[in-house]
């Protein structure tokens, strides 16, 4: 009988142990979620995972995440998953993957997220001089350009998923293992929020003040959230609205050029 091995992947203080027997599976974990180790932490939640065949796996099949009876039901091509937050257990039956578990974690953390002001949004995000900046767009806007651009005393904390949450020093920015076109990139540090920039290509550098409900629109695009859940839309969108009235944001023209960075600080 094959021994359990676990690692904690923490991810804006929330450690995460992930359980399984298969060595194959832990060794993808370990290196996809490397930086974001902490075997030190005491895990908020475990997740107890299966590798399945992947004969018969419909890898197209869509993305569904609903709750009964204060459980989270998780269905996709290549994995089912369940959660039960109230005992801070769940499982995962997957393919040999790494980003299936990658996946789960997004929504789980979304879900925390949404009850806590916060969410996950489609963003890149930096640190420089103590202080983060946020930028948003879709698919192609140049969240990944932007933060390759950066300075050298510039951390990235992710090419593609920011991770906010409002603490007592304001909404805070933290690193994540999500990323996107850039791959290995994100720091395990946070920053409070400075600015939140809605990215758009141009000719020239230049950044124009947004108003609230221009924020509010920016942020209701791009956060991500996977459940069909009226109550956490809700709190999503008073959260939306709290941010926007607290952190200053803008429009951010660019061209591919470093001395974007001068306009950002």
């Amino acid at each position: 009988m094959r021994s359990t091995s676990s690692v904690v992947v923490e991810v804006g203080n929330v450690p995460v142990a992930l359980n399984t027997t298969d060595p194959s599976l832990m060794r993808l974990l370990e290196d996809r979620f490397r930086r974001f180790l902490n075997p030190s932490a005491s895990p908020a939640f475990e997740f107890d995972i299966t590798v399945v065949p992947a004969d018969g796996v419909d890898s197209d099949a869509e993305l569904h995440v609903r709750a009964e009876a204060g459980r989270w039901h998780l269905a996709r091509g290549d994995f089912l998953a369940g959660w039960d937050p109230g005992a801070g257990r769940g499982w995962i039956r997957q393919t040999l993957n790494p980003y299936s578990v990658d996946s789960v974690l997004r929504i789980v953390h979304t879900l925390l997220l949404s009850q806590e002001r916060g969410f996950l949004i489609h963003a890149s995000s930096a640190i420089r001089d103590g202080r983060a900046f946020v930028f948003a767009g879709p698919s192609g806007a140049g969240k990944t350009t932007i933060v390759r651009l950066a300075p050298e005393d510039v951390i990235v904390l992710t090419d593609e998923v920011s991770y906010v949450r409002q603490t007592r020093a304001g909404y805070v920015a933290f690193g994540t293992p999500f990323a996107g076109e850039w791959g290995d990139v994100g720091e395990p540090v946070s920053a409070p929020i400075a600015a939140l920039f809605r990215l758009d290509w141009a000719s020239e550098n230049s950044a124009h003040p947004l108003d609230e409900p221009s924020t509010v629109r920016t942020l209701m695009r791009n956060i991500l959230f996977f459940a069909e859940d009226r109550t956490l839309t809700a709190c999503l969108l008073d959260t939306a609205c709290d941010f926007a009235a607290t952190v200053p944001a803008f429009r951010l023209a660019f061209a591919p050029d470093a001395r974007v960075w001068d306009t950002i600080q």
